[in-house]
């Protein structure tokens, strides 16, 4: 610090010395330009004065030259406007032009003088503030022109989408048409839907706003906006259209109004595609069609899966075919159109088959199940006219005759007939050979018999109000319908005239199906006797502890006998071995149902007079099998269907324990059929019955030596149950 204050003070005093030098110098400048001042005001004075002299003499001057001036920059300007205007007026012109064309919407020439105002005339004036406001509006104006133009188009779009309808119809009805003489796929594109009078698309729809837009958006150079849109528009069209109404199976009407949208729009597309360059594409429309065939494969699967009625399915099935054929008339593949028709076949047969099912059904309620009476030739005409009926005896018979099938026979022959016509129907305009309709008219006629009619026949047999008698007139009836398929299969033959001995022929089944309905009858009828047989011995009151029999049978097994005669008669009908089987199986079961009343665990005691009274009941038992009640047997072949009661009956009606014990295990032994378990088990019941019956038997010297007696042999037949069981 000491330093630097050292260093100013050195520093001020050598400022101080330089200005004691020049200040003399300064204080003479300032007193010369003091008397310079007086000078200068007397010069200001004068240059004034002057100044004032001088403007007063050149003012006139002054105002006559500013007129010239004017009047020259008038004349100027006049010329260089006359020469701008002239420059202006046909862009004036031009653009007052423009509004006129846009006023009456020619937009194209519209488009046209605006590109000569940009090119050529704007250019020239384009300093101009209206110029410039002009070439501003211009790309505003083309804007207009492509929103009006696209409107249009939408309008335009809205039209077909309504006309689809219309232009589809039209289409369809000339294949139709077609249709009328021997049927055949049309293989090129129709003039576009020619019928009667020349009826085209372009009458039923006005393409222009589509050609008008195209080609003002080719002009603006946007063309490929205009194809993606139109693109894209139309496929939400083609997927609204191949939307189907909710209740669209319910009527025919609902399917013909869906495919002729689908048609018309179509139609349309290939219409689309002749007439203009590249606006729609093949690949665009193949990718479509595609689309839409899934869409419609889908839709018709799922719809047709709800109907129920074989004539609203048959008429489907023929709108396909037209409609199938009409797109490929426009180049359009369908052969997965003609695949699904074999599934719509199906759907078809199924619905004939739930028809015909209730068919049967009505034919089986109806029928009396009693052959068909017939009095006069005429009648009996009248039935071979119905049904294949050949039998020698009965046409050698005087009138009135019966027939041995129920009225149910015939018809059911008829409406099987009626069925394979109905099935032949679906098989029209199908393109398909002989063989294939042969094939599917078997088919289906195979599921008709194996399963409908087959199911109808099953059930009926099961049904709480069909009897003997009536299962015995429907196994007859069986019988004659298996002999008649033969006769349905030349029915077929005549039809499609493929010969039965062609390599691939389906045979009808129908013999299985009357065999299997058979059986279960003849199961039936065995079940139902059964039923009857335990009814009849629900009756039986045995009074278990008496003392002695009645000496004659009981009521309930003598009614029982007697149903069993009569219903046997009936059986006379029967065909084969069913009334052998029939009287065997029920005599088995009375006697089994006997053997199990008498070894009931419930019963407890059994005198011996409650034995030879069941005893009498089996002997009328055994007069009733050995009377031959359905003839066939062989000897005493039904009486052993008791003989394991016989035997165990004399068992005990002779006492003879002796016997049996010593010839027990012998082929030879009297009592062969009589197990040791049975015959224990009623022994225990008697000999109860020796215990509480007889209250002083104690004292009977007899009958204590008959209790030892049951004791002993009770202890013998335990060893021989006890031994069987190990």
């Amino acid at each position: 610090m000491e330093k630097l204050d050292a260093r100013i003070r050195n520093h001020d005093r050598e400022i101080e010395k330089m200005c004691n030098f020049h200040h003399q110098g300064f204080v003479d400048a300032i007193t010369e330009l003091l008397k310079v001042r007086a000078d200068a005001e007397k010069l200001m004075v004068r240059v004034t004065e002057t100044n004032r002299r001088l403007q007063e003499a050149g003012r006139e001057v002054t105002v006559q030259t500013e007129e010239v001036i004017r009047c020259r920059i008038q004349q100027r300007n006049m010329a260089t406007t006359v020469e701008k205007l002239q420059l202006c007026i046909p862009v004036l012109e031009m653009y007052s032009k423009l509004k006129e064309q846009l006023d009456s919407k020619r937009y194209y020439a519209a488009l046209k003088t605006m590109e000569q105002l940009e090119k050529v005339f704007i250019p020239r004036v384009g300093q101009y503030r209206f110029c410039q406001i002009m070439a501003e509006n211009l790309p505003r104006l083309r804007e207009e022109i492509k929103e009006i133009s696209m409107s249009d188009l939408k309008d335009f779009l809205e039209s077909i989408r309504k006309h689809s309808d219309k232009v589809g119809e039209t289409a369809m009805r000339q294949v139709r048409d077609g249709h009328q003489s021997p049927p055949a796929r049309p293989l090129k594109r129709p003039c576009l839907l020619c019928v009667g009078q020349v009826l085209t698309a372009q009458d039923l729809v006005d393409f222009s706003p589509v050609y008008r837009c195209l080609h003002i958006y080719t002009v603006l150079g946007d063309r490929e906006t205009f194809e993606n849109y139109y693109r894209k528009q139309r496929k939400k069209q083609a997927r609204l259209v191949l939307q189907p109404q909710a209740n669209m199976h319910e009527t025919v009407e609902g399917y013909r109004r869906y495919f002729n949208q689908i048609v018309g729009f179509f139609v349309v597309e290939d219409h689309i595609l002749h007439a203009t360059q590249g606006l729609v594409t093949r690949a665009f429309t193949d990718e479509l069609w595609n689309m839409a065939l899934s869409k419609i494969i889908a839709v018709l699967r799922t719809h047709s899966s709800y109907c129920d009625d074989p004539d609203l399915v048959l008429e489907l099935k023929n709108l396909i075919v037209i409609f199938a054929d009409t797109l490929q008339g426009y180049g359009f593949p369908v052969t997965r159109l003609f695949d699904l028709l074999f599934e719509v076949r199906d759907q078809y047969n199924e619905t004939l088959l739930k028809k015909w099912a209730q068919v049967f059904r009505e034919i089986f309620e109806l029928d009396n199940y009693s052959p068909i009476p017939v009095d006069t030739e005429e009648e009996y005409s009248l039935v071979l006219s119905r049904f294949p009926f050949h039998d020698a005896e009965i046409e050698k018979q005087d009138f009135p005759k019966k027939l041995p099938m129920s009225q149910s026979v015939p018809q059911i022959y008829t409406q099987v007939k009626e069925f394979i016509y109905a099935s032949l129907k679906f098989s029209e305009s199908l393109h398909r050979s002989s063989t294939e309709i042969d094939d599917m008219l078997r088919k289906s006629t195979n599921l008709l018999l194996t399963r409908t009619l087959s199911s109808c026949l099953q059930n009926l047999i099961k049904k709480p109000h069909i009897g003997l008698t009536e299962l015995v007139q429907i196994i007859i009836n069986t019988t004659h319908l298996e002999q008649a398929c033969r006769y349905l299969e030349e029915f077929i033959t005549n039809i499609t005239n493929v010969s039965p001995e062609t390599v691939h022929t389906t045979r009808l089944y129908g013999l299985s199906t009357f065999k299997d309905a058979r059986h279960a009858a003849e199961g039936e009828i065995y079940t139902k006797l059964n039923q009857k047989i335990d009814e009849f011995i629900q009756l039986a009151d045995y009074e278990w502890s008496m003392a002695e029999s009645d000496g004659r049978a009981s009521g309930y097994l003598m009614d029982l006998i007697n149903f069993l005669r009569s219903t046997f008669q009936v059986f006379t009908h029967l065909p084969g071995k069913v009334a052998q089987t029939a009287c065997m199986s029920a005599c088995k079961h009375l006697s089994t149902s006997l053997m199990q009343m008498l070894l009931d665990s419930e019963l407890k005691q059994v005198s011996m007079g409650a034995i030879q009274q069941f005893n009498l009941d089996v002997i009328q038992c055994e007069l009733f099998a050995s009377s031959e009640p359905v003839p066939g047997f062989q000897g005493d072949t039904l009486q052993l269907a008791f003989i394991d009661l016989r035997q165990l009956l004399d068992l005990f009606m002779v006492w003879d324990w002796s016997t049996y014990l010593a010839d027990y295990g012998q082929p030879t032994s009297k009592y062969l059929r009589v197990n040791p378990a049975t015959a224990l088990a009623l022994l225990e019941k008697m000999k109860d019955t020796t215990k509480k019956n007889n209250i002083f038997s104690q004292f009977r010297k007899n009958d204590r030596d008959k209790q030892k007696l049951i004791e002993t042999v009770v202890k013998q037949l335990r060893s021989l149950v006890n031994g069987m069981s190990s």
